[in-house]
C-alpha cells in the first residue's frame, strides 16, 4: 500500500479498489473467478469483514467494506495475500495458461521472488457521509458498464 494513504479510523467505512500487476484481465477465467469469491466469503464469515457493495472486474476489484476487528489494513493484506497464492498457484498449474510470462517481475522487487500478482497499492477511502456512500455505490455498480461497453 502506498505510504500516503492509510486506514485512519480502524472503525470506518472504507472505498478501495485494487489491481493486478499490469492490469492484466485473470478473472475471465471462472477458476480465478472462483478463488476471489470464495476468498470473499472466508474473509465474511471468519475474519470479520462487513462487505457492503462489491465489484469484481476482469483487472481489478472494488470493496466497500469495513473491519469487525477494526483491522481494515490487515484484512486487505490477508485477502489479497491468500488470492494471490491461489490465483498464481491455478495459473502454474494450467498448462495452457499463456498469462504467466506478463506475471513476471524483475528481480529488482527484493520481497518478490517469481510472480508477483497484485499491484502493491490502494488507495483507501473513508466513507463519511451519505452522498459519498451513495456515490461510491454508484461508481461500483456502473463500473462494470461502463467497462464492458466503453460508456464514459
Amino acid at each position: 500500500m502506498s505510504r500516503n494513504y492509510k486506514f485512519y479510523n480502524k472503525q470506518g467505512l472504507y472505498f478501495v479498489s485494487f489491481a493486478t500487476v499490469n492490469w492484466i484481465d485473470v478473472f475471465t477465467r471462472q477458476v480465478y473467478f472462483d478463488v476471489l469469491a470464495d476468498s470473499v466469503t472466508y474473509c465474511r464469515n471468519e475474519k470479520g469483514m462487513e462487505l457492503y457493495c462489491y465489484c469484481f472486474m476482469p483487472s481489478h476489484i472494488h470493496f466497500m467494506f469495513c473491519s469487525a476487528n477494526e483491522q481494515p489494513m490487515e484484512l486487505l493484506r490477508n485477502f489479497k495475500r491468500h488470492t494471490s497464492k491461489k490465483v498464481i498457484e491455478a495459473i502454474e498449474n494450467n498448462t495452457q495458461e499463456s498469462r504467466k510470462q506478463f506475471m513476471r517481475v524483475g528481480k529488482e522487487h527484493c520481497n518478490i521472488s517469481k510472480y508477483q500478482f497484485w499491484q502493491h497499492h490502494y488507495k483507501p477511502i473513508e466513507l463519511w457521509s451519505n452522498n459519498v456512500i451513495k456515490q461510491k455505490i454508484d461508481y461500483i455498480h456502473t463500473n462494470p458498464v461502463e467497462g464492458r461497453f466503453g460508456i464514459e
